[in-house]
């Protein structure tokens, strides 16, 4: 097959091939939301509030967190800290997303709301702007679909099955991204800080409130790269 070239002299991907790596990681990823909504109403977070956080925050990781301190005790202000210190990842992706994207400034507020983890590698992953256009608008409209749906039939599950612990449904939402991040552990140096801020979450678990654990576990990942700065 012959691609074509864009005049950057960057090769297109057939259309064909975007949509359905997008689509892959959009409905692999999107399936999640049901451990979200399960985990949130065993959290004691009604479905409507399931379906609120999903339709509003959109980003995985700091909606776990969020239900997940909650869960445990934890104080909101403390519980929405964690999730928001999370979340600012995406802002770095922005950043590198608007200069790739391009979007019009007009769509650029609705296009944010899909600037994520899974919207940002599928688009990086092209070889030019309108592959990478197409890739984070199939990537984030099934994902975006998806998980809004599956989190209502995980918080309508749970809430029917009674309590979700003694189903051992609550370890569903850490069991996946568990199983998200294991592949993406390539290097010696990302499993050392993955290895890091599993000791610090865990750890400090019985001492500090809930909801800051995952705070000070996240400075594993610049405490890593400070020390192998120093040794270089």
């Amino acid at each position: 097959m012959v691609r074509n070239e864009t005049p950057g002299g960057a090769a297109e991907r057939p259309r064909g091939a975007v949509v359905r790596d997008a689509l892959g990681v959009g409905v692999a990823v999107g399936l999640s939301g049901f451990a979200f909504g399960v985990t949130a109403a065993g959290a004691g977070i009604s479905v409507l509030q399931a379906c609120v956080l999903s339709l509003l925050v959109f980003t995985g990781a700091s909606q776990f967190a969020l239900v997940g301190a909650l869960a445990a005790g934890g104080n909101p202000f403390t519980a929405a800290a964690g999730a928001f210190f999370l979340g600012t990842r995406n802002a770095f992706y922005g950043l590198r997303l608007s200069q790739l994207l391009a979007v019009p400034g007009a769509v650029r507020p609705f296009a944010a709301h899909w600037v994520i983890d899974e919207t940002t590698a599928v688009s990086l992953a092209q070889p030019d702007r309108r592959s990478a256009r197409l890739g984070f608008t199939v990537t984030g409209l099934s994902l975006y679909v998806l998980w809004n749906l599956t989190t209502l039939l995980g918080a309508l599950g749970a809430e029917a099955l009674g309590d979700t612990a003694a189903w051992g449904l609550d370890a569903a939402g850490p069991a996946v991204f568990l199983a998200l991040l294991a592949p993406m552990l390539k290097t010696a140096t990302e499993r050392v800080v993955a290895a890091l801020a599993l000791v610090l979450g865990l750890g400090l678990l019985p001492v500090l409130p809930a909801g800051l654990p995952v705070l000070v576990a996240a400075l594993a990942a610049p405490a890593i790269l400070w020390l192998k700065g120093r040794r270089s």
